[in-house]
Order: structure tokens, then sequence, then C-alpha cells
């Protein structure tokens, strides 16, 4: 791997020994060394390196460690088997992955602190100007509270709330295309991007649509087909594997591509089996004509990593997210995380037959990722597209609540599931307040929730 070369004179040490660990919470957990493991590998990948068996390896010998410290006979806090794996790295010669370990540590030592003190400084990573126009039209449609959005589904007005979310997704849409057509002769690249679920992949549609009417063709990059083998991914204690991180994708072979692409010259794109977890030996052949812009719609495709090859003046940023602006009766904000979730569940349980509670389970990952990876970029873009729809709330209510309301007592007690518990609850409350409205066959066939809630005139 180049990272990480196996140390086979380590002594191997029995793992029963140790039982628990204290998290920062004060809650007891089972130990569990695949935590260990998992930390160390998802260090090396961030560096470039792939060998699972020396991080493995490295494992038994921060166990080893504990033991010799006598941290065996009581139970070792998460911060005292943390300050062991940095110091087995370090002294195994494994710098970068050391590095890269402390630098995350460090992240989410700082994200719990930001949690902390998030009211005493507003955040550089939100657009503030786009959210107060985005609450200011709630406002004027009284929909800025769940109190106004029960009114007006009350007086039987779902039609009209569904065309004025509609209305005004679509005027972002068309303002960008008017500025991609604006730089038509420098731009080579389209990136469009944005957290999971926030609606690419239909607003990509959307865009390609408009901008072939007006002249400009556009051909897509499916950057998935750049995945590594799914053996080469981290995963954690419970089996999950994090498809979130830009490092999932091969990022150098991306560069040398979207390089050759914009120079005009042909490339032969991979093929990424998803039923296997593998890239094949089958390739396409793509070239860019001259008249041809690359459009990306991709989780990551902010991350400089990915497109570091293509000068900047070549680049259209284009950032979706649903800005939700909406407050509960205790005066909290919905959060966009939350309204994505629930997207991703639909989605998933539609179009992949995937387990929602597998989506929340999972869902850390994703956040974390996406905290670390696409938010800090926020203000690097060209634009902005909200793709909240007001009118989501009354249909989610009646699709998910029960769920959540079930998940937020399945994962009560469990410390392994906070996360999952926090979110279940908070969804739990939100839903619970707004009047459902079961007939999702007025919403439009060609809008962004069908993508999530099915019935698309789209193919995804």
């Amino acid at each position: 791997m180049g990272y990480l070369t196996p140390f086979f004179h380590l002594k191997v040490v029995s793992m029963r020994q140790l039982h628990q660990v204290i998290k920062r919470t004060g809650a007891v957990v089972p130990f569990n060394p695949d935590r260990i493991t998992n930390a160390i590998y998802r260090a090396a990948v961030a560096v470039g390196g792939r060998d699972r068996q020396t991080a493995e390896t490295l494992t038994h010998q921060v166990i080893q460690l504990l033991e010799e410290n006598g941290l065996l006979d009581q139970i070792p806090t998460v911060e005292e088997i943390q300050d062991t794996v940095e110091k087995v790295l370090i002294e195994n010669g494994h710098a970068q992955v050391a590095k890269a370990y402390i630098l995350y540590r460090d992240e989410r030592a700082r994200t719990r602190r930001d949690r902390a003190s998030r009211a005493s400084a507003p955040s550089t990573n939100i657009p503030w100007e786009k959210i107060w126009h985005v609450l200011d039209w709630a406002v004027d449609h009284a929909l800025h509270t769940t109190a106004a959005l029960n009114e007006r589904i009350q007086r039987n007005e779902m039609p009209e709330i569904i065309r004025e979310s509609e209305t005004a997704y679509q005027e972002d849409v068309d303002t960008a295309v008017e500025m991609i057509a604006g730089r038509s002769r420098t731009v080579r690249m389209v990136i469009v991007s944005g957290p999971s679920s926030s609606g690419k992949t239909t607003t990509t549609i959307k865009i390609n649509q408009h901008l072939q009417h007006l002249g400009c063709k556009l051909v897509t990059l499916n950057v998935d087909n750049y995945f590594y083998d799914l053996s080469l991914h981290p995963k954690d204690e419970f089996g999950d594997y994090d498809f979130e991180t830009p490092q999932a994708l091969d990022l150098d072979l991306i560069n040398q591509h979207l390089s050759q692409l914009t120079a005009g010259q042909e490339v032969q794109i991979p093929h990424y089996d998803f039923k296997t977890g593998a890239r094949t030996a089958e390739t396409t052949p793509m070239r860019l004509a001259q008249n041809e812009i690359l459009l990306i719609d991709s989780l990551h495709g902010l991350y400089e990593g990915m497109t570091s090859s293509v000068p900047p003046e070549q680049k259209f940023k284009l950032y979706l997210e649903p800005l939700f602006q909406i407050k509960d009766s205790r005066g909290n904000y919905a959060r966009w995380t939350d309204i994505r979730l629930i997207r991703r569940m639909l989605r998933d349980a539609t179009h992949r037959s995937y387990d929602p509670s597998q989506t929340i389970e999972h869902w850390h990952y994703v956040r974390s990722s996406e905290l670390r990876n696409i938010i800090p970029h926020i203000q690097q873009v060209d634009f902005i597209i909200n793709s909240a729809m007001p009118y989501e709330l009354p249909l989610y209510r009646h699709k998910m609540l029960d769920q959540f309301t079930f998940w937020a007592e399945k994962y009560q007690n469990d410390p392994l599931r906070q996360d999952a518990y926090e979110r279940a609850v908070r969804v739990r409350d939100l839903l619970s307040e707004v009047l459902p409205f079961p007939d999702d066959s007025i919403v439009p066939a060609d809008s962004v929730i069908r993508e999530f809630i099915g019935g698309s005139i789209y193919s995804y």
C-alpha cells in the first residue's frame, strides 16, 4: 500500500481481556477491536493507502500496548485508546497515516466544541444571503411555520402550495441556466454538487434540457464508475461501507481523464458494477467536441481534489440544498439534513429496495463527510439552487411518521445508536406537528420530489 507496511514481528495478543469502553458521554459500551482497525484504515485511505491487513496488525499492537500500560485492568476511555493509536502509528513510521488520524480526531473535537458554542458566532459555511431570500419568500407565502402551513392545508390550498414551491425552484434553475449560457465560451465543465438527496440528479436533467434549447450541448461524466473495488472501502464495526468519502473514488484517474477531456482528447471511461462491487475490464470511449461542455453530477463536485486538473475559469460550480425556512411550535427551524434523510430513505426504498433503518444508522457517515468535504466549499460556488418544497412535509408525515416514532423508541437506550436516536426524535417531533396529506398524485411528474417518492417522468 505504501503508507502502511506490514509488521510481521508483532506479538499477537488476546483481545478477550478488554470488554468495555467509556465513551465521552460517560456511557459504557462493549469494546469492539474493529473500531480501532476501521479508524486506522480510514486514516490510511485518506492518504492513499489501502492495506486493511496491516491495519488489523496495528490494532493488535494497540491492544498489546494498552495491556503493557495496565489499562486493561480498568475500563479505558475513548481518549486513552485514541492516544495509544497515535503512539503506535508514529512509532511504526506511519507519519502520514498518523497525521490523517490526528487531523480527523481534532476535527471531531472541534465539531463538538462548535456545537456547544454555536450561538456565539455565525457560521461561514451557511449562505446567509440566499437563506434570507428563501425566508422572505416563505413569510410572503405563509409557509414559514408549521402552524401557517397547517392553516393553508386546512383551507384546501395544497395545490397552490405545490404550484408556488415548484415555481420558486424553477426560477432558480432558470437563473443557473442563464449564467452558464453567458459563460459558454470559456466554461468546459459544469459541476452540479450538493449533499446527499439534495435533488442533484433531477436538477442536472433539467439544466441539461434547458441548455440544449440554447444551443449548448452537455455530456455527462458519471463519476460513480470511478469507485474503488468494494473490498478496498473502509467500513465500520456494523459492516457498513463508507461510500461518502471522496477517497472512495479513484481521484487520480478522474483528474487524468478530466484534463484529457477538456483538452479534446479521447479517454476510456471505466465501468463499475454495483452488484459485484468491482470495476470491470469494460470501458467506454469518450471525447468532448468543441461545442460540448462536460457535466458532472457529484456529491463531491466541490471537493478540490476531484477536479484540480481543470483550471478554475473553465468550471461553473452549482450547489443544491433544500434550504427549508420553516419553524416548529418551539421556534426551531427544520434542519436541512433531516429533510434529506427522509428523502434518501424514500428514494432508497423506492429505487433500491434498501431498508430505511440502515439509512438512519448510516447517516452519521453521510453527515460527517458532508461537513468535511462539501459544506466548507459553499462560498466558492457560482450559484445556489434551493430544492426545498414546503409541501414535502405533509407528504412525509403520512409516509414516514410511524417509522420515525418506532426508531425513537428502538434506539432510546442504545449508546451505540445515539446519533440515530437523536435524529429520529427530531424528525418525529417535526412531522408530528404537520397535517398529513396522503395523496401525492398532485405532485408534478417532473418535480424534484419525484426523484425520491417515485413516479417521475425522468429515468434515474
